[in-house]
């Protein structure tokens, strides 16, 4: 069972399943996806990043984009799995944004388990959030990134409450992590490779070559980063695309404008009108 919420004018997804979402990853592939795997009466094992892993029963994962996935068994599983077009565009308190302590912020993987209160009230939120993605309408895009926000907020706080040296799993990808929380913090400051590299002490070749591995090269993440914002001030701001501009590090606007029609195939100006903004 699969159900998706897609948005045209943002490019947003949002997909909710069972184990059918995980039948991709039956050999190592990266995810592409912010990703949660709840599991119910079972535990499950799975290879994160290499490392294999025992979820235990009424637990949640969560998984980067980058992070690759080998899923090793059928097993009665609850998986959400959505694109930083859905919630990160949004501004977030920094513990429960997209570098938050679930995602890029943890050196772990974070495994939260669920006692049975807990695995009531995420119960309710979920038949909620299954509910949501099948009432199409024009709020429906602010309703279901208001109730994963409120998933990912109940997640962490119960994160924040437990011993992540007894639960969580270190992962291969400390390198891309620790990349994607430099970026996130100083993209409108530098969009340059070497100054990353210079403060993770490496060099911009073995960047490269790191992020070889999963398919998407170093550049690439800042270009992602800067365009996910571009979009975001232009659909949540009255700002004009040369505000924007120099607001993510470009002097001149039109550089903002190329950059952001070769990653999206429209101008700030058009993508402003499909999302409804005039």
């Amino acid at each position: 069972m699969q159900k998706a919420f897609k948005e045209f004018s943002t490019a947003a997804i949002l997909t909710i399943g069972d184990q059918s979402l995980l039948e991709p990853f039956r050999k190592t592939k990266e995810l592409g996806f912010f990703t949660f795997i709840w599991t119910q009466d079972a535990e499950v094992n799975l290879v994160i990043d290499g490392v294999p892993a025992t979820v235990p029963a009424h637990s949640i994962v969560s998984l980067t984009p980058i992070q690759q996935l080998q899923y090793l068994e059928d097993a009665t599983v609850i998986v959400y799995q959505f694109n930083r077009e859905f919630y990160c565009i949004k501004d977030h308190d920094q513990e429960v944004g997209c570098v938050g302590l679930l995602f890029y912020g943890n050196q772990h993987i974070p495994i939260v388990t669920l006692d049975i209160k807990e695995q009531k009230k995420f119960s309710i939120l979920h038949q909620v959030i299954d509910d949501e993605i099948d009432t199409a309408d024009r709020i429906q895009s602010e309703m279901l990134q208001m109730l994963v926000a409120r998933f990912i907020i109940k997640t962490t706080r119960l994160l924040k409450q437990m011993n992540p040296s007894e639960k969580s799993y270190e992962g291969t990808s400390e390198l891309l992590r620790q990349y994607n929380v430099l970026v996130e913090a100083h993209f409108r400051e530098s969009h340059s490779v070497t100054f990353y590299a210079e403060k993770l002490h490496k060099s911009p070749k073995t960047l490269s070559n790191t992020f070889g591995k999963v398919g998407k090269s170093p550049l690439r993440i800042i270009h992602d980063r800067i365009i996910l914002e571009t979009k975001r001030l232009l659909r949540y701001s009255n700002k004009t695309t040369k505000e924007i501009a120099y607001e993510v590090g470009f002097e001149d606007a039109s550089h903002l404008s190329r950059l952001f029609k070769k990653q999206t195939g429209t101008s700030p100006s058009v993508f402003k009108k499909q999302v409804g903004i005039t």
